[in-house]
């Protein structure tokens, strides 16, 4: 006889394996099989399968047993597959109802005492269960992740045994109630802790109001890093559709927290970062840091520190917001909108430009320097700040300016007018649409000629300075682009004047 337990697998885009488990009558000693590419973990769940049937008071089947898992060029991994095997053997060999057996999707390991353990990308296949109406067994650690769909049907029993009570008798059962956790505060820094630094301040709230690429660029301890975090406390929370994308993402890396999934993400890796931990890939398909940042900020500090073929991964996921990974044996697309704060010093000593202390090195030391940030990355960055020096007189005034709960607020009534004109924020304007709502007088017009002739710009930062610009207006709510919208736009195109400097050295 045979059996067939449906699982729904966790990454996006592929084909839901199939656990199918076959007992054969045929004579000889107890044997169990695994087939379909299964890894270590995935051969290793006989084992653990069979001490838990037995714990839990069921006999094994005394007979040869073929478990296939389909499709069958698609490797197996984890120990996801140990429940949907074991119903799957209970269910073949009788001792459990297979008709009712048929209206479950079964995820989770099993320990050898036969409780159920958690195991990742539960968020996945749970948003898979609600659109199909199934109902999804999973462990009581995973309970409150497969709950994050709304109307979700879940059931989490401790044990083997606990779940074979509820499918004799799911007349007497209901289902569970698992109270989700309380949402933890985003960590929130003020904006008044930073003293001075007025055009980077406005500059962050320009970033966030209209979802732009920023780097800030000036001699080390000017604040670089301090004004990036806090760009965290002017973000508005995510909605439920972006927050199950992004939870997806987590779960399938095991890193979902359900206490902080309406939190815009902050993801800083190191300088040494590889390629594939940014971009994504391995020999397993796994997302990367700029996944992990969708819908959030990927925030790169020491920026020309970075490897240049590393930064050079980042240009096609800044325009695209998503990244395809090719390899011989798969290939993935992975989501990443996000939007890039990154900071650098202007040379290696960091005092180039600053006016107080003296840079010391050559003309070629900056020029290489600068260099490693490719062109083409640099032209896909909407805000271009130098960071400069606060005076002593600054640094010692009390708090001043605008704070981070005044610049929320502003940051929310610019999306808002966005949102309600196009649907979708400004750094996301492309084409028509970028013509339509960005639309220049004569005036305007004329001073945008004259600035590219002078910079240098190129079609793509032309581009981005009308986009940057159009967020100027709308935090002013002005229906049109004026000229000091345009001409502070056109200000944050620092490093296009920096390289052009370092060139001429």
């Amino acid at each position: 006889m045979s059996y067939a337990v449906t699982y729904s697998r966790a990454y996006v885009g592929i084909e839901a394996p199939l656990v199918s488990v076959e007992t054969h009558l045929s004579g000889g000693l107890p044997a169990l099989t695994i087939v379909g590419l299964p890894e270590t973990a995935v051969r290793e769940s006989k084992d653990r399968v069979r001490s838990a049937i037995l714990n839990a008071g069921f006999e094994f089947p005394s007979k040869r047993i073929t478990i296939n898992l389909a499709p069958a060029d698609l490797p197996k991994e984890g120990g996801r597959f140990d429940l949907a095997i074991a119903v799957g053997l209970l269910a073949a060999s009788g001792q459990l109802p297979i008709e009712e057996v048929k209206t479950y999707e079964f995820v989770a390991e099993l320990a050898l005492s036969a409780d159920l353990r958690p195991c990742p990308a539960i968020l996945s296949a749970a948003m898979a269960c609600q659109t199909n109406n199934r109902v999804m067994v999973v462990a009581p650690l995973n309970a409150a992740e497969a709950l994050m769909p709304q109307q979700s049907k879940v059931i989490s029993p401790a044990n083997l045994n606990q779940l074979s009570q509820w499918l004799l008798y799911p007349e007497q059962q209901q289902l569970p109630t698992v109270a989700a956790p309380e949402p933890i505060p985003a960590q929130a820094f003020e904006l008044l802790d930073v003293r001075g630094q007025e055009q980077a301040k406005r500059a962050l709230i320009i970033a966030a109001a209209g979802n732009h690429n920023m780097l800030m660029c000036g001699p080390p301890g000017t604040g670089k890093t301090m004004l990036a975090q806090r760009l965290r406390g002017l973000l508005a929370p995510l909605s439920e559709a972006q927050a199950l994308e992004l939870g997806a993402i987590n779960s399938s890396l095991g890193v979902f927290d359900a206490a902080t999934w309406r939190q815009p993400p902050w993801r800083a890796p190191h300088h040494s970062a590889s390629a594939v931990s940014l971009v994504g890939g391995g020999r397993v398909p796994r997302a990367g840091e700029i996944s992990q940042a969708h819908h959030g900020v990927l925030f790169l500090d020491e920026l020309a520190e970075f490897p240049r073929h590393v930064l050079d991964g980042l240009r096609q996921p800044l325009e695209s917001g998503e990244v395809h990974v090719s390899r011989a044996a798969y290939q993935s697309r992975l989501p990443a909108n996000f939007r890039l704060i990154a900071a650098t010093n202007p040379c290696p000593c960091g005092y180039y430009g600053d006016d107080l202390v003296s840079c010391r090195c050559t003309p070629t030391k900056v020029a290489n320097y600068l260099q490693r940030l490719s062109g083409p990355l640099l032209d896909r960055i909407d805000l271009q700040v130098a960071v400069q020096r606060p005076s002593a007189q600054a640094l010692l005034a009390p708090q001043t300016g605008i704070s981070t709960a005044q610049a929320k607020q502003q940051v929310l009534h610019a999306q808002a007018i966005q949102l309600k004109r196009v649907g979708q924020l400004n750094g996301h304007l492309t084409g028509v649409a970028l013509e339509r709502h960005a639309a220049l007088n004569q005036p305007e017009a004329a001073l945008l000629s004259q600035a590219i002739a002078n910079l240098n710009i190129s079609p793509r930062g032309i581009h981005k300075v009308l986009k940057v610009a159009r967020t100027i207006a709308d935090l002013e709510a002005s229906a049109k682009i004026k000229k000091p919208h345009l001409l502070e736009a056109l200000s944050y195109r620092r490093l296009d004047v920096l390289s052009q400097e370092s060139q001429q050295i």
